[in-house]
């Protein structure tokens, strides 16, 4: 179809901006035709969405708190303040949300923060724990048609990863050297371009140790891309692999 050559921006598949009156053409082609509104109302969405953790502020926790108390009062007393502040749990909210997580389902959040406190002070394993209670909403949010698809990393790339983390416990930190970071870079962009262009969306999965750091390289590059750990697959769940980043 004629037309101006693009990229959709928030997940980076190929696009094309056509006239309206090509709309109906496109449609029986098969293609994905989207209007104006509609783009602007999902920028705008996902603007929202990559800013939720800073709009999350210290008496917006405190007022989840006080309308979750109503219903779990026990629970929320035996966390705050003895276990966790206010504060750490406005961190591990905002954890989530800065990965697109809901956190409507707070109940089952506290509950994974109560079981995960007492053997660590790392707001990051902590947010791990919650994450795997999270296992069927994180399924569902990410399935397609049932399934959910996933790209895995190749044996050799896993390996590398694992050597390269220096520490232990909550202090453990992805020491990679800067050649070898480009190239699994390079290798995770060619992956999903590969995939985009057959219009397919994955997520990553991992070893549950790994998901951290390697979000923390994925959001550099694919801040739209989810990274799951094994942990996080439910028990019903449906996964669909569709390559490795070798």
């Amino acid at each position: 179809l004629p037309g101006e050559v693009t990229t959709e921006p928030v997940f980076g598949l190929p696009a094309l901006w056509i006239g309206r009156e090509l709309r109906d053409e496109a449609g029986l082609r098969s293609l994905t035709v989207v209007d104006c509104g509609t783009i602007i109302a999902t920028h705008l969405t996902e603007l929202v969405k990559d800013n939720l953790p800073d709009m999350l502020s210290y008496l917006e926790v405190q007022n989840l708190l006080t309308n979750v108390h109503r219903d779990a009062e026990k629970l929320v007393a035996e966390l705050v303040p003895g276990r966790i502040s206010i504060s750490g749990i406005q961190r591990i909210l905002q954890n989530l949300l800065a990965e697109g997580i809901s956190i409507r389902d707070m109940p089952t959040i506290l509950e994974g923060i109560v079981d995960a406190a007492p053997g660590t002070a790392s707001l990051t394993q902590i947010t791990e724990h919650v994450r795997s209670r999270l296992a069927r909403q994180i399924c569902a949010q990410h399935a397609v048609s049932g399934s959910i698809p996933v790209v895995t990393l190749s044996p050799e790339w896993d390996a590398a990863i694992t050597e390269s983390l220096v520490g232990q416990g909550s202090e453990r930190q992805l020491a990679m050297a800067p050649t070898q970071l480009q190239q699994f870079i390079a290798a995770l962009r060619d992956t999903f371009d590969r995939l985009a262009r057959e219009a397919e969306i994955p997520c990553i999965l991992v070893s549950p140790g790994l998901r951290p750091f390697i979000r923390s390289i994925v959001e550099r590059v694919r801040p739209a891309t989810a990274v799951l750990s094994q942990a996080e697959i439910h028990t019903r769940a449906r996964i669909r692999t569709l390559g490795t980043i070798a």
